[in-house]
Parts: structure tokens; sequence; C-alpha cells
């Protein structure tokens, strides 16, 4: 005899309801529970990852430490003169030419650095807890100690971008502390710093012969990469030097978006790209970029620098060359006869920022 199955108004059976209910209810706390194990994975992977970096980092310090002892006791003593720093650099270069971060200037700044602090060993561990490029900032721009201290320590507890301390720097903040406003200390604070951004520095990943990384969402970086590959495609006289080329001017680092070499013209030749509307700045920036390359990069055979200014802002391309004063009529007519013409970087331009927007 068959029995009776209870069936709702609906037409479905309540057991079973119930059942795919319990069912579903399971699936939902196994995936919740699954994801928090898994997300705890990845903070112990980024928490290493972070470890790993201000570990290299400290040992770089380290490293730049020393080789500035070694060379601030060598020419103390008389045993080496100052022409010694740039035969020591090409020798570096020729003979291990994978290491990097070790030109003449970056090497003075190994021997500034030891001095700067040697007779201050209270800030040794400070010093190892932040970035070159973070130290830099604050033996080149400060000129107490207690300025110096005060940064380190601020750096270090508030884990700053190396822009957030140059930001400050700038802003005078230690005066303004000292004055007696304490509370912009508070102020200052953001919520949550990301660490390895912190120590996120081009010298660690030179050091490491690694690629630095960069976020693949970055506009200017996508643009700059396009327009790399289509100035190549113009002939066969474009020769790539690099991307974001490092120039160090004094204690400061700078980097030029894309820098070629142009075999007919025999000349360097550096393009900056900007994502806003052209400001007479630009170009004042570019040309100190051709005199920091004629000074450190070109060579005697080579003809002076040229700069290649590319702006796009929503309204307008603005394309403006920057030549040196000291060329001639003649020589400015043969380096614009051998130059990309302008509409044809305009029309570039315009198509890099018209595709980016509609892959957006």
């Amino acid at each position: 005899m068959l029995k009776h199955c209870n069936v709702s108004s609906n037409g479905k059976n309540p057991i079973q309801t119930d059942y795919h209910d319990w069912k579903k209810h399971k699936f939902v706390a196994y995936r919740n529970k699954m994801g928090k194990q898994f997300t705890d994975i990845i903070q112990l992977i980024k928490q290493s990852r972070t470890s790993a970096i201000k570990a290299v980092n400290a040992e770089l310090i380290n490293l730049y430490w020393n080789i500035g002892e070694y060379i601030s006791k060598k020419i103390e003593n008389a045993e080496w003169g100052d022409s010694v720093v740039t035969e020591l650099a090409k020798h570096i270069h020729k003979n291990e030419p994978e290491i990097k971060g070790f030109s003449d200037k970056n090497i003075w700044r190994m021997k500034q650095f030891y001095e700067n602090y040697k007779d201050f060993p209270k800030l040794s561990t400070l010093l190892r807890e932040i970035s070159w490029s973070h130290n830099l900032a604050i033996f080149s721009r400060c000129k107490t100690t207690e300025e110096k201290e005060f940064y380190l320590k601020l750096s270090k507890k508030e884990s700053y971008s190396f822009r957030e301390l140059d930001r400050q720097i700038s802003a005078s903040l230690f005066e303004r502390t000292l004055i007696g406003n304490s509370k912009l200390l508070k102020t200052i604070k953001e919520s949550y710093h990301d660490l390895t951004n912190t120590f996120k520095d081009s010298y660690v990943f030179e050091f490491l012969n690694l690629a630095e990384p960069h976020s693949e969402n970055d506009l200017q970086r996508g643009l700059v990469r396009q327009m790399k590959d289509f100035i190549l495609e113009l002939g066969k006289d474009f020769l790539f030097i690099g991307e974001e080329y490092k120039l160090q001017v004094g204690n400061s680092d700078f980097f030029i978006d894309l820098l070629f070499y142009h075999r007919g013209l025999q000349c360097l030749v550096a393009f900056e790209l900007k994502a806003d509307k052209f400001k007479p700045e630009h170009l004042g920036q570019l040309n100190f970029y051709l005199e920091a390359l004629d000074r450190d990069v070109k060579k005697l055979n080579e003809n002076p620098t040229i700069g290649i200014l590319l702006c796009k802002d929503k309204d307008s391309e603005v394309v403006e060359y920057a030549l040196s004063r000291s060329l001639s009529p003649t020589m400015v007519s043969e380096y614009k006869t051998q130059l990309p013409d302008k509409k044809l970087l305009q029309q570039k331009l315009h198509e890099l920022f018209d595709n980016e927007t509609d892959e957006k």
C-alpha cells in the first residue's frame, strides 16, 4: 500500500525543499569558511614578501654604508683621489655589466651617506629600515641631525612612500612641528600604508638584477610603451636606449619617459609624455633633462640632445620640440627635417588616448 506524500500548495515536496535549503546553506558556509582560510594564506604570502623585501633593503643599505666607509677612508688617507670613483664605476660597468646602481654619482652618494651618519650610531637601525631613495631625500635635503632624525623616525612610523616623504619635507613639516604645532603629526597620519610599496625602491630591484614591477593599469605607462613601439616603427634611424631612463643630478633621481639615439642626427632624443594639458613648465623640465643628458650621457663626438614633448588632454594634442640654443640655424633645420612630423605625432597621440579610453 502506497503512503501518501504531503505536497505544498506550490507543488513542491516540503522534505525535498528543506533538504535543498540545508544543502545550499552548508555550501555557502563551506565557501565562506574556505574563503577566509584562503585569505589567511594570501596574507601569509604578503607578510613574507614584505619581510623579504625589508631584509634585502637592509642588506642593500649595509652594502652602501660599507662601500661609503671604504671610499671615505681611502680618500681621507690620501690613498685614492677623486677620479678613482669614476674609474671604479667604469670598472664595475665593464667587468660586471649585470650589476646595476653603481654609477659614479651613486657611489659618491654612498660616501656622503656614511660621512653624514658615522658619528651618530643611534640612527644606524633607522637608516636600514627605510629605502635608499628615502635616505637620499633625508640626508641631502635636511640640514641638521635633529631634522634628519625626525624624518627617519616619521618615515618608519608612517610607512611613507617616497613621494609622501618628499612632500612633507617640501612642506617644512619639521620646522612647523618644532614651532609647537605637534598636532600636525596626528593630522597627517593615514589609516593604512602598504609596506610593500614603501620598500618598492628602484635601487632594490637593480641590486637583485630584477625588473621593477609596475601597475598594469597605469595609463601613463601604457601610453609610453605604445609610443615607444610607434617611434621604432618610423624608421631604422631610431635606436631605443631606455624607458624610464634614470638621470642622477646631485642627490636627486629623475626619470625620462623614453630615450632614443638617432643615427642620422647622431644625437640622443628624449621623449616626455604628459597626460594633461600643455604647461610651460613641462618644457622647462624637458630642457633640464637635456642639459643633464648633454653633460653626463652624451659622448664628445655626438650632437646636442633633442627633446620632444607630447601633451594630451581631452581637448587637444600638443607636440613641442626642445633644441639646444647652441645649435646653428642650419643645424636646427637639419634636425627638423629628420625628426617625426609634429602632425603625425599629434595624430598618433590622439589615437593612443582614444584606444585607452575605449578599453576602459
